[in-house]
């Protein structure tokens, strides 16, 4: 089942540049061989920690070929499609190479701030497009607005094609009320936490796991936490989050991804290149990472 393909441990992956600011996929060659090995479960490209908004359309579809050859089936892989304009996110849809794809992870509309019928429908027209199974993404941190456990709901029972939602909003009440919500239409849903310091309460609530930005780093450790809360052994999961805490705040204070690419480039598995409008780590932040490794690794 599609579901089970992308339960337990997912890493939103990074695109990483070199020096000049072009995609070194060398590394990201690199860095899906880490956390492949580390136990991933399944892979995102082009997802926000991607900087998808600042590559070409040529970049865009360079580095998703370059993601599915180089998994070559041994993972899943998803796809993040999604945009502010319905007919332009359904034309991508529509002309996009998925081979090696499993699944499409869609945003929220951005900017435009919809309201909720609006959402349905921007939903609706996208599942029908996507010739692979969808996943929503709600973040209203980013999007500025906030798709309800109610629409999440209406979107399952009214189409086959969307099988589970990455929750990004931070909210653990909505995260339980969008399970409770699904769990009523009788159909096979996942929830996934779109936050790493949330992975454990977001599991105790329902959830099926993590899209992962700290995988990056400790794909082993976030693997491990995942299956625990899986297995129901929470108090084990929430001492190893908890070890983990200043490490996850480090990533995540100047921006996602300055954060985790600044920490890669600590350990030499990438340069730390961002694409403005995103500016690369300051050195307050660069020295808090490095102290808190040094800890946490110690």
């Amino acid at each position: 089942m599609i579901t089970d393909k992308f339960t337990g441990m997912g890493v939103a992956l990074v695109t990483p540049f070199d020096s000049k600011g072009s995609v070194d996929f060398a590394a990201l060659a690199d860095i899906i061989e880490r956390v492949i090995a580390g136990g991933a479960d399944y892979l995102l490209a082009l997802g926000t920690t991607s900087e998808t908004p600042t590559l070409t359309v040529a970049e865009r579809v360079a580095v998703s070929r370059f993601i599915s050859q180089k998994v070559a089936g041994r993972v899943a892989l998803m796809v993040g499609i999604g945009g502010n304009c319905t007919r332009d996110v359904v034309e991508t849809l529509k002309s996009w190479d998925f081979t090696g794809y499993s699944a499409v992870l869609s945003v929220n509309p951005y900017y435009n701030k919809p309201n909720q019928e609006g959402l349905f429908l921007h939903f609706m027209a996208v599942a029908e497009a996507s010739p692979l199974p969808v996943m929503l993404y709600n973040i209203p941190g980013r999007t500025g607005v906030n798709m309800t456990p109610q629409t999440v709901a209406r979107l399952v029972a009214a189409t086959s094609n969307i099988f589970g939602i990455k929750e990004a909003s931070g909210d653990l009440s909505q995260m339980e009320s969008i399970c409770k919500a699904v769990s009523a239409t009788g159909r096979d849903f996942i929830l996934v936490s779109g936050d790493d310091a949330l992975t454990v309460e977001a599991i105790r609530r329902g959830g099926k796991g993590v899209l992962s930005v700290l995988g990056h780093l400790y794909p082993e450790k976030v693997k491990q936490i995942t299956t625990l809360s899986l297995e129901g052994n929470f108090d084990k999961a929430e001492y190893e989050i908890g070890r983990l805490s200043a490490i996850i705040d480090s990533l995540f204070v100047e921006g996602n991804p300055v954060g985790i690419k600044n920490a890669l480039a600590t350990k030499g598995i990438c340069t730390p290149t961002v694409r403005l409008p995103l500016a690369e780590a300051s050195v307050e932040l660069d020295i808090r990472q490095r102290t808190e490794i040094i800890r946490y690794e110690a």
